[in-house]
């Protein structure tokens, strides 16, 4: 099934000048030739990705065929947690190979403190011609703060079919207020704006530009930020098409905004589970229920394990397209997410202080360059593995600032003590400056889980509080284990609280 966009019926449909990749001059003089036997590297993000609703890891809903079958190629990571709950962190975790606490890009839109700037995966990989894009904005703020390290930092409006780009443009220094002001005044996210004539006609011109391609998207076209509407293959065609081009060897990031909300899949995928059979399990609320009701979260999680299988589709026609040209023969291939997603336990999305598997626990895939069997890995991992793994397969210096360990089946030694297990740290509402004094913290360790809470109101009084579960046996963290298991819980509150203690002390 191709459902493809013509080039140029898109150019007519969305009236955009060039889809094409604007190549600097600077890399004109670099040809297509490999530098002796280097691999390249291509990383593919998928925001807002949970494991939990993924069938390739025994969601009950049939989300990824194409996973499915992908995996039996790859290096399967089953027990995969990201470093934050939300993009910033999140991804910021990725890209420099060590947590929260410690790059501190953890505020909304926030960057990696200055000591970090340039310990970004694109200084590591100086060798490498690095091109990098994402729909989502708070990750090509990361990328600007790395951006002597781009070679190919590819515009944020570049795979728009509307965007904000000329307020962007003529405002280069006050951007975040002229994107503000003019959200204020022509938009309408909430039914209204400043200007009632102009938000109406603006309104009237875009959907007028959207009307056809709107068809194929019964819930909506997908977009972020209101109306910076995009569709995912595409941004699957276009890139892959540029990464056909790219001087070898070559480091590619593309971070792709699906199936993070608002989820808007194809009209293939839209309403394939509106009318299944499927329950999810009922759950004790949280401290941080949002108290959305079971009808809400229903209609919400069906809505993107459809948007999920959307994305499946797109990434085995974009692993398709790279086989065909041959590229996977000589390229380490990573499929994975910056953090999950909640439909549970009355909460919704993933900006909450909860971190419950759902929206700690990712996906993460390896394509080894040729290699056509696969293995499963259920050993713990972190995000901040990815970019020492990557570094070592490649035979580059791992930087004494990465935290990560190299992924087990490639490690020629098993992993320090002290660095066992994966942490998860949401400390949003801190300043990055100050030490952190309300944050969520996850720990996991062989199968043992623990989640603290410091610091806030929702904690009824308590300065803090921690729950403890028993994740292989009880998958579905239903038990909390604490009392049961004293033992273990003051051991993984001490190494909690000794890390927080340590991540602190540079801010007191």
């Amino acid at each position: 099934m191709n459902r493809s966009i013509n080039r140029r019926d898109f150019l007519k449909l969305a009236g955009l000048a060039s889809l094409g990749m604007v190549i600097p001059p600077s890399i004109n003089h670099i040809g297509n030739t490999a530098q002796g036997n280097k691999k390249n590297v291509l990383i593919i993000v998928f925001d807002a990705m949970s494991a939990y609703n993924l069938s390739l890891y025994g969601y009950d809903r049939e989300t990824t065929p194409n996973l499915a079958r992908l995996s039996k190629r790859a290096t399967v990571f089953h027990n995969h947690f990201a470093g934050g709950n939300f993009t910033t962190p999140g991804t910021a975790s990725i890209l420099t190979g060590s947590l929260p606490w410690t790059h501190r890009a953890i505020r909304f839109g926030g960057m990696v403190k200055p000591e970090y700037a340039d310990k970004s995966i694109f200084h590591a990989f100086n060798d490498y011609y690095r091109i990098a894009y994402s729909h989502n904005s708070l990750v090509d703020t990361l990328f600007y703060q790395f951006t002597k390290a781009i070679n190919e930092r590819v515009p944020l409006e570049e795979l728009f079919l509307s965007n904000d780009g000329l307020i962007r443009e003529v405002f280069k220094n006050d951007e975040d207020i002229a994107t503000l002001g003019w959200g204020r005044a022509i938009k309408r996210p909430d039914g209204y704006s400043y200007s009632v004539f102009l938000s109406q006609l603006y309104e009237k011109y875009t959907t007028n530009r959207m009307k056809d391609i709107a068809k194929l998207y019964p819930y909506g076209l997908p977009h972020i930020n209101y109306d910076n509407y995009f569709v995912l293959d595409q941004g699957i065609d276009t890139l892959g098409d540029r990464v056909l081009e790219l001087p070898k060897p070559f480091l590619g990031y593309f971070h792709f905004l699906p199936p993070h909300s608002p989820y808007k899949p194809h009209k293939d995928f839209a309403g394939t589970f509106s009318t299944d059979s499927y329950k999810p399990l009922a759950k004790p609320e949280d401290p941080f229920t949002e108290e959305k009701d079971f009808e809400f979260l229903r209609k919400a999680r069906s809505q993107y394990d459809e948007f999920v299988l959307n994305v499946d589709h797109e990434f085995g026609r974009l692993f398709e397209k790279l086989e065909a040209a041959g590229i996977l023969e000589d390229t380490w291939l990573v499929f994975t997410s910056d953090h999950g997603e909640f439909f549970e336990r009355g909460i919704w999305g993933h900006s909450t202080g909860a971190l419950y598997q759902p929206v700690v626990r990712v996906p993460l895939m390896i394509f080894e360059p040729g290699v056509q069997t696969g293995r499963d890995v259920h050993t713990t991992t972190s995000a901040i593995d990815l970019m020492p793994t990557l570094l070592h397969l490649t035979g580059h210096e791992i930087p004494a600032s990465v935290e990560g360990t190299i992924l087990p089946p490639y490690a020629s030694t098993p992993t320090p003590e002290d660095k066992k297990g994966a942490f998860t740290i949401q400390a949003r509402f801190n300043e990055a400056t100050y030490p952190l004094t309300q944050t969520s913290i996850m720990h996991v360790r062989d199968n043992y889980k623990m989640i603290y809470y410091l610091g806030y109101e929702e904690l009824d009084g308590d300065q803090e509080r921690f729950y403890l579960y028993d994740i292989e046996a009880d998958p579905q963290e239903l038990n909390e284990l604490s009392q049961v298991k004293p033992e273990t819980a003051a051991e993984m509150l001490n190494i909690i609280k000794t890390r927080l203690a340590k991540s602190n002390e540079p801010y007191l």
